[in-house]
């Protein structure tokens, strides 16, 4: 896969610019720029940069919409439901993620949920909002539909990912995975790269594995059949009805508290309709926070310091590779797929930037390249 460096203060400006055209407050563009370029400086490229022709053709198509004003629709001082109004996800996702903490450092705890939004970016950003407040902090979010349940062959349940942030040291442990085998964003980079899918991750629209990044993506976008497996593949005996199950909780924690849309519902008729949800916890409730802070450190050490396996150099806790991401990306720059540059000169020409003065005079091949979108 070809890949170009740059600075992450390079792309922060051509975000931060490019939502500000299209009709953002400065604040706003601000946000959204903080949680893509959270996704790149953690190596998670499927959501940052590669996310921006999505956000493109959602608000050109009207799905995700500008001047959207998300609203408090039902409260109560331990929780409250928003409606998105079919706003920008990272935006309301912000707003709840910190009606949510506000809440808990009333209450001890809160539970806030979102309908009517789309996609927000990665999980873990609000999670990690909460964490650096000194909360535990959770998020959830359904999608479009692209997990195909146990022994089914339509995808009825979106990537549904779980993520939990809480303080630690010498960092916060910091988990956010899709509840998936993969992520679609994770398809649209082996699609880029024209690689086939490894064994394990997809399935065609008659239920079959698959390796075509392509097909599998053009069903899920047609509502054809197959999608990607859940965690545990599609057979019980490697645990498929797991990953089935915690699809399931996050669907509870989304869709279902806030009454919107459930993933399988999501994605139609040019509605987003994608549903979040997020938790805040003060730890203070069950004790000293500083002291709890303490134990789980003790722990997360321990877990690290555990005897390894035969040939294997390291044991991770989770949190601690995106530091590590954070440290290289600071000096390497934030890796770009040439494709993806593609799609943000298209995104540049459409909005009347000079992408040269942010980029230079990169030579890209844009012939025969089409977004999924």
């Amino acid at each position: 896969m070809a890949h170009l460096y740059f600075q992450v203060e390079v792309l922060e400006r051509f975000c931060r610019d490019a939502f500000r055209k299209f009709g953002f407050s400065e604040e706003e563009s601000r946000i959204i720029t903080d949680v893509l370029l959270m996704s790149d400086q953690y190596g998670i490229e499927s959501h940052g940069m590669q996310r921006l022709t999505r956000y493109h053709k959602g608000i050109e198509s009207g799905m995700i919409k500008v001047d959207a004003v998300p609203e408090v629709v039902f409260e109560t001082p331990v929780s409250a439901v928003i409606e998105g109004h079919d706003g920008m996800g990272q935006l309301i996702g912000h707003k709840a993620m910190e009606t949510a903490i506000e809440k808990a450092k009333k209450t001890g705890m809160a539970i806030v949920t979102v309908r009517n939004s789309n996609h927000y970016g990665i999980a873990g950003y609000y999670a990690k909002m909460a964490c650096d407040r000194g909360l535990i902090g959770m998020s959830f979010t359904n999608s479009e539909a692209i997990m195909v349940p146990t022994n089914a062959k339509q995808a009825m349940l979106g990537s549904n990912p779980i993520a939990i942030a809480v303080p630690a040291e010498p960092y916060p442990f910091f988990f956010d995975a899709s509840t998936t085998v993969v992520t679609r964003g994770k398809l649209e980079m082996y699609r880029k790269a024209e690689k086939p899918l490894p064994d394990g991750w997809a399935l065609d629209q008659d239920g079959n594995p698959s390796s075509d990044a392509d097909l599998v993506l053009r069903n899920i976008v047609g509502k054809t059949g197959g999608g990607i497996m859940p965690l545990g593949e599609n057979e019980e005996i490697t645990g498929s009805h797991k990953g089935y199950g915690y699809g399931m909780i996050c669907e509870l924690f989304t869709s279902i508290l806030s009454q919107g849309l459930t993933s399988n519902h999501t994605h139609t008729d040019g509605k987003g309709g994608t549903c979040h949800g997020f938790i805040a916890i003060d730890p203070s409730v069950f004790g000293d926070p500083e002291e709890m802070k303490k134990h789980f450190s003790v722990f997360l050490k321990e877990l690290r310091e555990a005897p390894r396996a035969v040939g294997k150099d390291r044991i991770y806790t989770h949190g601690e590779k995106e530091v590590l991401a954070c440290e290289r990306i600071k000096n390497e720059g934030v890796a770009v797929d040439q494709k993806t540059l593609v799609e943000m000169k298209q995104m540049s020409k459409y909005l009347g930037m000079d992408f040269a003065s942010y980029f230079g005079a990169v030579s890209l091949e844009e012939g025969g390249y089409q977004s999924i979108y």
